[in-house]
């Protein structure tokens, strides 16, 4: 699968092709292989192919058109309530009501994510996360019927590629590579880091298209910015109090 993942495109555009069952099941057990906590498996994935629950949950993820477009969307999910049911019917009493055990649940959610997009990508089909399922959790909860201790992490377009876009731009490896300690970035790294991002044409479209002066600034004040941060945060606390991760 190196050659999936050198190759790997976002892929936002579908066609209206459906998957063959034998190749979402091969998806979904390379999901279930991949290298999880004390082997508890405690995160769950749910299929959704039905075009009316894709619809409600649309505007959870900000109405993007691929929710509805592309023929599957796994939802993978932090998953303490059948463990913990294990647990309870084994005379065994589950400490997993907190923040950690919920951190570890959504660590293993997003590697079996992963591995169900690899497996996805090299039977010819695309993929692309939705990051929106941890900004709106709770819609997805009820959409779902997500029980208590159950809590969205990430969601997975799947589908065959209407089209194939370029490869997306990367850091350069020494950005995000460090040997034996963390060296902290200069000036001259950061710039020398950031050069050919900065550089590039699209990001310069975006700096006009949202009348900023630097690229920095259409993270920090239009993508990713310190109220919607702040906001979703509030909306993702109070989500992991109700599903009993917090006191």
């Amino acid at each position: 699968m190196i050659k999936e993942i050198f190759e790997h495109r976002s892929i936002r555009k579908y066609l209206d092709k459906e998957i063959p069952k034998a190749i979402l099941d091969e998806i979904l057990l390379a999901a279930i292989r991949a290298s999880n906590t004390g082997n508890m498996q405690i995160y769950s994935i749910v299929v959704t192919t039905k075009k009316e629950i894709k619809e409600a949950m649309a505007p959870a993820h900000f109405n993007q058109p691929m929710v509805i477009q592309a023929p599957v969307i796994l939802t993978f999910c932090a998953d303490f309530n059948r463990f913990n049911k294990w647990c309870y019917l084994r005379n065994a009493e589950p400490g997993y009501d907190n923040f950690l055990s919920f951190l570890t649940a959504a660590v293993d959610a997003v590697i079996a994510a992963q591995n169900a997009c690899l497996a996805a990508e090299s039977n010819g089909l695309g993929i692309c996360y939705l990051g929106t399922a941890i900004y709106n959790p709770d819609k997805i909860i009820e959409i779902l019927d997500l029980p208590k201790g159950v809590v969205p992490i990430t969601a997975v377009t799947i589908g065959y590629p209407a089209e194939i876009p370029s490869l997306t731009d990367r850091l350069p490896v020494d950005a995000v590579v460090h040997y034996e300690k963390y060296k902290d970035f200069s000036t001259e790294d950061i710039d020398r880091i950031y050069a050919d991002k900065e550089a590039r044409e699209d990001s310069k479209q975006f700096i006009k298209e949202n009348n900023k002066q630097t690229l920095a600034q259409v993270f920090t004040d239009v993508r990713y910015s310190k109220v919607n941060n702040e906001h979703f945060s509030k909306v993702l606390f109070d989500v992991l109090k109700k599903q009993g991760f917090l006191d």
